[in-house]
């Protein structure tokens, strides 16, 4: 039995390595392990504030870009919206300004037309008066070629002069 017990020196000598070997560890391992951990930790618990950081400013970010592209949106629908009325007013003002040029056409073309009528007018009496003087001239030239009827018709002229 005396192998399983062990003797009061040995057990004083491993207690002394024992409380050596810990004082030596927490001098020169205790201390630089647990700064390490300590340091560790730092570095972990700073990754994780900026993920967290990092994730707020996504969503804010997405939130943000959600905004700009529903103001991009709201904008593009104005301008379609302006470019449309625009569009409705010039069409309506070329519709105008055409009808006043047809109208004007239609008007300087009555007047013209109105102005060639009076002219044709004026030529047709023209020649009607012309055609009048010649045939009268030679009825009167028949009729007049002797004294006897030219006498007459002065006769006739100075009874209806008379009259009048």
């Amino acid at each position: 039995m005396d192998l399983l017990t062990p003797g009061v020196g040995l057990i004083f000598w491993q207690a002394v390595v024992f409380l050596i070997l810990i004082l030596a560890l927490s001098k020169m391992a205790w201390k630089p392990i647990l700064n390490g951990l300590k340091q560790r930790e730092e570095t972990i618990q700073g990754s994780l504030d900026a993920a967290d950081k990092a994730r707020q400013q996504m969503v804010t970010m997405h939130a943000d870009s959600e905004a700009l592209l529903k103001e991009a949106r709201e904008e593009r629908d104005k301008i379609l919206h302006e470019a449309r009325d625009a569009a409705n007013r010039l069409h309506s003002q070329a519709q105008v300004e055409a009808r006043k040029n047809a109208d004007k056409i239609i008007e300087d073309a009555k007047a013209v037309i109105q102005t060639e009528k009076n002219a044709a007018l004026r030529d047709v009496k023209e020649q009607v008066a012309i055609f009048s003087l010649e045939v009268a001239e030679k009825l009167m030239r028949k009729n007049l070629s002797d004294d006897k009827a030219q006498r007459e018709l002065t006769n006739r002229f100075v009874e209806e002069l008379k009259l009048n």
